[in-house]
């Protein structure tokens, strides 16, 4: 059989595909063979300026070959490292062995060919690599996804700051708010939990087999090993010009990561577990509107602009579906049930390593994935909702019983005895029409002016400052 997105096991690089390719190049396999490459030559070149008389400073001819290796890795690359794999059947050494391969034809590079991967375990590779993948995807993908939903909504917070809604507490009629204020609040929660992914500080070590440069001080026993490895994790990336070429002329540059001292011979994984902890957060705040919505549509509260052509029901012509919504809960669900497997498991490795960490990480893509393809049908479902003002008012027209909440604060104000309990009489579970309250406001023994305040007051003015909260956010 030949591979399409037709038979992808994985809807994510099947049906989804075509909505997932910006996070592809990051995530995907060739995508992690990319970071292994970048991490074993920013090692290699700073090997070389280590002050070593057995590896002089690279020219700046053979900087920049390298350097080209790291810019323009292909897929075809990541075929040949496939290739050596099926061989080695160890995927970090398969890159150890193509990126000598392209050494052959450069005497300068062939000379300290041994220099490649030197004193490095597996980890030191991998754990810079899947921290450079978490690294792009949080940064180019993951943030911008979710600051689009985050000004999209905010804007609909604005624009419908001044419209009336009815508040339902426990499926119950309550007091009035307005639209742009009960998405304010998603807004400001959504807001919280995005600085939380952001401040995760990313982490790396490169610190050897059990992460006491053991093999690092046999060949250099009075070199600050320690130093040196920070030096690398910490240094910015190479800096990329406007046409994508990078600058192999810089002094030195590293990986942009922080530095992790302590470890076995993996890292620890507790960052990770964090970031993912924090999107998932995130996640949960947008099941929470993606259902809201879905109950706002369903009640009428918006309406959804029709698509020529698309068919919400295969029987019933009539069906404008909240799909994108839907959409939207399952696929945060799916990314919730991974990320939180993985918060939960990449921690944890028998004494110093077991291999359990290994094939769970190769499934961060598919989480966040999940996450991204989740954040792409919230958008086109916001895009496509319209305000139905006449069901909003319709609905506050006939719930005149919310204004039993104000009626009786005002009534304890003037020390009306028995306030609550007269209103809860006149209007628990029972029809209450605006004549009825305005007999009742008469009969108060309260200040003129504050009769007429509260028969000029309406369910859809009685709003508290909502539209003010809406505005600020």
């Amino acid at each position: 059989m030949n591979f399409s997105t037709i038979n992808a096991l994985s809807p994510l690089d099947g049906r989804y595909a075509s909505k997932l390719e910006q996070l592809r190049p990051l995530m995907s396999e060739q995508g992690y063979m990319h970071r292994r490459v970048q991490v074993e030559v920013a090692w290699f070149v700073a090997l070389s300026d280590a002050g070593f008389a057995e590896f002089k400073p690279l020219s700046l001819g053979a900087r920049s070959y390298l350097t080209a290796l790291v810019t323009n890795f292909s897929e075809a690359d990541a075929l040949a490292i496939k290739d050596i794999e099926k061989v080695t059947n160890h995927d970090v050494k398969a890159v150890e062995y193509w990126i000598k391969s392209k050494f052959e034809a450069r005497p300068e590079l062939l000379a300290v060919a041994e220099f490649v991967h030197f004193a490095c375990t597996s980890e030191d590779i991998n754990n810079t690599s899947h921290a450079l993948q978490l690294k792009s995807s949080r940064e180019q993908v993951l943030l911008p996804a979710i600051d689009k939903l985050i000004e999209q909504m905010r804007l609909m917070a604005h624009r419908y700051a001044d419209q009336s809604m009815l508040s339902r507490t426990h499926g119950q009629t309550a007091s009035p708010t307005t639209v742009g204020k009960e998405i304010a609040n998603v807004v400001v929660r959504l807001i919280q939990a995005r600085e939380k992914i952001a401040a995760v500080k990313i982490m790396a070590k490169m610190n050897g087999a059990v992460g006491n440069y053991n093999a690092h001080l046999s060949a250099w026993p009075d070199f600050d090993w320690e130093a040196f490895s920070r030096k690398v994790v910490e240094m910015p990336e190479p800096v990329t010009d406007a046409n994508g070429a990078t600058g192999a002329s810089q002094e030195a540059w590293g990986l942009g990561l922080t530095f992790q001292p302590y470890s076995i011979q993996i890292e620890p994984h507790d960052y990770m577990a964090e970031l993912f902890d924090a999107v998932a957060r995130s996640n949960t705040i947008l099941i929470d509107f993606s259902r809201d919505v879905w109950g706002y549509v369903s009640v009428g509260y918006f309406k959804q602009r029709l698509k020529d052509g698309e068919i919400g029901s295969s029987t019933m012509p009539h069906k404008v579906n909240p799909i994108d919504f839907e959409n939207a809960e399952g696929n945060l669900g799916l990314a919730n049930a991974m990320l939180r497997h993985l918060s939960e498991k990449l921690p944890i490795s028998r004494w110093q390593r077991d291999l359990t960490d290994s094939t769970v990480l190769r499934n961060m893509g598919v989480a966040f994935g999940y996450a991204v393809l989740a954040y792409t049908s919230l958008n086109a479902g916001l895009n496509k909702l319209e305000l139905n003002s006449e069901a909003l008012d319709d609905d506050l027209n006939s719930s005149w019983e919310v204004l039993a909440e104000p009626i009786q604060t005002v009534m304890r104000r003037y020390g009306v005895q028995g306030a609550y309990e007269k209103l809860k009489e006149v209007t628990r579970g029972k029809t209450v029409t605006a004549a009825a309250l305005h007999e009742l406001i008469h009969s108060l023994d309260i200040p003129a002016p504050e009769k007429q305040r509260l028969l000029a007051m309406t369910p859809s003015s009685y709003v508290g400052m909502a539209a003010e909260l809406a505005r600020r956010v």
